[in-house]
């Protein structure tokens, strides 16, 4: 309830003043008026109730001595009751909190079916560029890797001189880039390693391990607490590539052919992939306290990330390059004949290598669009979330129907359950 108390010189001379009410709402009717005496302590007394959630009053007072005293008195102080305006308040606040959480359920799942749908075109234009560059594998992957840093950092200048991205963000420690530029590289050497030896078959099943190592790190350096039928989502995920790949396969035999260590080297690779996913998620998480509430911009932490990363893969160029099976003394004559047949120049150097650039070319980007649309979805949400969408971008070659609707069920989950 709202009240108000003024006190009014009560002589002829004031009451024969206009005295005008605030002006109300249409849903408000003034239920009484009262007109007493002036002579007495209490002149004017209004009652004023709204038809709405919330019940007001007002009432005003006219205070003065019936002698004509001093008129020219000032009004004191006119105090309110809050009461009913913090009911109000909360109620708004509660509407604008669901209307916000929608917005960001939205937002969220629009991401993670854009990611999705990234991954399969990535999955898809990868075998495809390996039709042209069929014996230069190990040159479209460093391709890819230092074509990025060229490709981000010009973004990201455009960005600077358009004012999305600031000082600050510029201006946060590299220290956490440079791991995780580490973590992206020592990714790429075991997975190349152990991907040599083991069969295609297997490494989907083993791949199944990014997922369970990314709650154990969240639940360790982020303190996330799931619920039950999060990690049962979880669950049905991992079960369904596991039987999905490996159902007529010769997967399992495929594991015990070649090794426990190479499958082991395989796991650690995708413990660095998730350690690397969850610690770019701490970057946003300290960006957010650092830059007082802002947030860090996504060419900032793919730009600097990638190009830590290129600096780690020239100095493992000499054991990536033995697992390729070139030698380190042949890698610039290697890298030179992969050049040739990328651009597709004319010769017998570019024999066989019919539908470049064009294939390789649109790899290049749309791996890009994926690893941008990743980054953007563990800044909303997680880096549990993104894994899911990559794991489903596989798996949805085979079922795309079901795992879209399964995928975005299990996101959803994960984010506001």
């Amino acid at each position: 309830m709202t009240s108000c108390y003024r006190r009014l010189a009560a002589t002829p001379a004031a009451l024969q003043t206009p005295f005008q009410l605030p002006k109300l709402r249409p849903e408000r009717q003034i239920s009484s008026f009262h007109f007493f005496n002036p002579n007495q302590r209490s002149g004017i007394v209004l009652r004023l109730t709204a038809r709405s959630r919330v019940s007001r009053l007002l009432v005003v007072k006219a205070v003065g001595r019936s002698d004509g005293g001093d008129v020219a008195k000032k009004a004191g102080a006119c105090s309110y009751s809050l009461e009913d305006r913090r009911v109000v308040d909360r109620s708004v606040e509660e509407m604008d909190s669901r209307t916000r959480e929608r917005n960001r359920t939205v937002e969220v799942a629009i991401a993670a079916t854009a990611t999705m749908v990234l991954g399969v075109g990535n999955r898809v234009l990868y075998k495809l560029a390996l039709v042209p560059l069929k014996h230069y594998p190990f040159f479209l992957a460093q391709l890819a890797t230092f074509g990025y840093v060229i490709v981000y950092f010009s973004i990201l200048y455009l960005r600077y001189h358009a004012g999305i991205v600031t000082d600050d963000m510029l201006s946060m420690p590299k220290a956490p880039f440079l791991a995780v530029g580490l973590l992206e590289a020592l990714a790429a050497a075991t997975g190349m390693a152990a991907g040599a030896i083991l069969s295609g078959a297997s490494i989907p099943i083993l791949s199944q391990t990014f997922l369970v190592w990314q709650i154990l790190l969240s639940i360790i350096f982020l303190g996330r607490r799931y619920k039950v039928n999060q990690l049962l989502g979880c669950f049905l995920v991992t079960a369904g590539v596991i039987i999905t790949v490996a159902s007529g396969s010769g997967a399992g035999n495929s594991l015990k052919d070649a090794g426990i260590f190479w499958s082991l080297l395989m796991i650690l690779s995708f413990l660095f992939q998730a350690a690397d996913m969850v610690l770019k998620e701490i970057i946003f998480l300290d960006a957010a306290q650092q830059l007082k509430g802002g947030s860090v911009d996504l060419f900032v932490v793919n730009s600097y990330g990638s190009a830590f990363q290129a600096l780690f893969i020239c100095l493992l160029l000499p054991f990536l390059s033995k697992l390729w099976g070139i030698p380190f003394s042949q890698l610039s004559s290697y890298l030179k004949d992969g050049a040739g047949c990328f651009l597709n120049i004319g010769g017998t150097l570019s024999s066989g290598c019919d539908g470049a650039p064009l294939l390789p070319l649109l790899f290049v980007f749309v791996n890009m669009g994926f690893n941008i649309s990743l980054l953007h979805l563990i800044k909303i949400s997680s880096a549990v979330v993104s894994s899911l969408a990559s794991t489903f971008s596989g798996m949805s070659l085979l079922f795309p129907i079901i795992n879209f609707h399964l995928f975005l069920l299990i996101t959803l989950r994960f984010t506001y359950s």
